[in-house]
């Protein structure tokens, strides 16, 4: 079983709350250097500040883009991936539009994963869904789609207003990814015997908000 020490190098530790200040994004940057966390996530505005106070560590910058409702326009998610790729992010995270998803308009969903992928110039996307709101079938289509799009990664939930993640969508994302794109798991993810579970089911990457929690554990 692997040490939480192990497990960390999975860890997103994201802070998106409309009131945080630059100590608080200087607070997350030491967490995840001092627990060795593969990354945080930060809204647009302070992906520069993260970049800096983290330039001398291999701890990613991660830019939310659409976040969290992913309903905005297209062409307003392109701009906030290429801005946040100019100003240093290392990965996008975006919220896909779960409403258009459910229309079935796979093609709108499609283009708009294809133009945040060209957008982040090379640099690896993960497209965020709420894997709670969807069907089975919803679930695999998103994922044949970001397999069609150049997507890395499929996240279940930007961890905003969802229930947890549970193992099972974990596990059927995984399935129908294969081993071309990546499973991000985030969702009211706490303790370290969550994440063992979730990695044990095949996620690459855990979101969470709780890192300060993991630090105090």
């Amino acid at each position: 079983m692997k040490t939480p020490r192990e497990l960390a190098q999975s860890i997103e530790s994201a802070l998106f709350a409309p009131d945080a200040t630059r100590r608080d994004i200087e607070q997350l940057c030491a967490q995840a250097r001092e627990n060795g966390f593969h990354s945080v996530c930060v809204n647009g505005s302070q992906v520069e500040l993260a970049c800096a106070v983290l330039e001398d560590s291999d701890i990613q910058v991660v830019a939310l883009v659409g976040f969290p409702l992913g309903a905005g326009d297209s062409d307003a998610k392109r701009y906030e991936a290429e801005v946040a790729a100019d100003q240093g992010a290392h990965e996008i995270d975006f919220v896909i539009n779960l409403g258009r998803l459910k229309d079935g308009d796979r093609n709108f969903i499609l283009r708009e994963m294809r133009d945040i992928v060209e957008a982040a110039d090379e640099r690896p996307v993960k497209a965020v869904v709420e894997s709670s709101l969807l069907t089975r079938e919803e679930k695999i289509l998103v994922c044949e789609l970001a397999l069609d799009s150049g997507v890395k990664f499929v996240a279940t939930s930007t961890d905003f207003h969802a229930p947890a993640v549970t193992v099972e969508d974990v596990k059927l994302l995984c399935e129908v990814l294969g081993d071309q794109a990546g499973v991000k798991a985030a969702g009211g993810i706490h303790d370290w015997k969550t994440i063992a579970a979730l990695i044990d089911a095949g996620a690459k990457r855990i979101g969470t908000t709780a890192g300060a929690a993991l630090t105090g554990e």
